[in-house]
């Protein structure tokens, strides 16, 4: 357990060297990078992936206010000094990736190299981005949906593991068909759009669930706060509005990750190169790979982080 500007984060670390911080997503905790601990502690890193606030053993803020992503690049920040460290290499994985991103662009002089899986660097819109969605697809989005308070709360709570279960599963590269916009049925839940498999992927174990619902057993409402804020930090950023993240950088997803199929997104990928001077790479596009990349994916994953990281130190 470690103090940080207010909160208390639980954290695991391994290895000696350089600091590499791991930002989990959601609904995940620091046991989605179970995977990648070992490996980089044995590639000569010093590897911590925090329970973000809201989430697992760290504190929950009552107020819906304390999970901006100033808060949340603050307790980056906070945590690399209380580790007594004052540069640190920065992944982030889903909400851990917009977490790492702007940390890497809010404090460039910190950040050694930043890498995202999933969620590409951030865009800035036109407008904010609860409010956008819900003009295109008229309050149906899981976003709009996260963001009323208590609904997804309830709904989640009422069954964890099963919930875990579906969203593990309905977003991984194991589901057939074409990817789907996470749209809420009408009338209905968010899980009623979401099917419970019989048997767990192979890259998910029992175990893995278990621990995963353990870390839920206080409820999903610190976790949901940071999709209610969402329009808020559309606000609190305005002043970064069209800077680059200038650290080396590297971005890696799944072609079956509903999240870089998001309206918009792919065609911003594709311009990555072009906008991001300070990428390592081209992005690194793994196939048949769902939302769930560094579980769903070690190897490649290790492979691709170990030697971005041996080439920025």
């Amino acid at each position: 357990m470690v103090d940080v500007n207010g909160v208390r984060l639980h954290i695991a670390e391994e290895g000696e060297g350089p600091l590499v911080v791991l930002l989990h997503g959601f609904p995940e905790s620091w046991h989605s990078w179970r995977h990648q601990l070992g490996p980089l502690a044995d590639a000569g890193f010093r590897v911590v992936a925090p329970d973000q606030r809201g989430y697992g053993r760290s504190d929950r803020p009552a107020e819906v206010e304390a999970y901006t992503i100033l808060h949340l690049v603050g307790d980056v920040v906070g945590l690399i000094r209380a580790l007594g460290e004052e540069k640190a290499y920065v992944v982030g994985h889903d909400w851990g990736a917009p977490v790492a991103w702007h940390t890497a662009l809010l404090r460039p002089d910190m950040v050694l190299g930043v890498a995202g899986l999933s969620v590409p660097p951030p865009s800035r819109g036109a407008e904010p981005p609860l409010v956008s969605m819900d003009k295109k697809f008229d309050g149906r989005f899981y976003w709009n949906y996260f963001d009323r308070p208590g609904v997804a709360d309830a709904e989640f709570a009422a069954d964890t593991r099963t919930a875990l279960r579906k969203f593990l599963y309905s977003a991984s590269g194991d589901v057939p068909g074409e990817i789907k916009q996470p749209l809420v049925p009408p009338g209905q839940g968010w899980l009623a759009a979401m099917p419970d498999p019989d048997v767990l992927p192979a890259w998910l174990t029992e175990d893995d669930l278990d621990s995963l619902t353990e870390s839920f057993s206080q409820g999903f409402t610190g976790a949901l706060n940071w999709y209610r804020n969402l329009d808020r930090n559309w606000e609190l950023t305005a002043p970064w509005d069209g800077a680059a993240v200038t650290p080396p950088a590297l971005y890696v997803y799944g072609d079956r990750d509903p999240v870089p199929a998001f309206p918009g997104t792919p065609e911003f990928i594709e311009t990555l190169p072009d906008r991001m001077p300070s990428l390592h790479r081209p992005p690194v596009r793994l196939a048949g790979c769902g939302h769930w990349t560094q579980q769903e994916r070690p190897d490649e994953v290790n492979a691709a982080l170990i030697d971005f990281l041996r080439a920025c130190s």
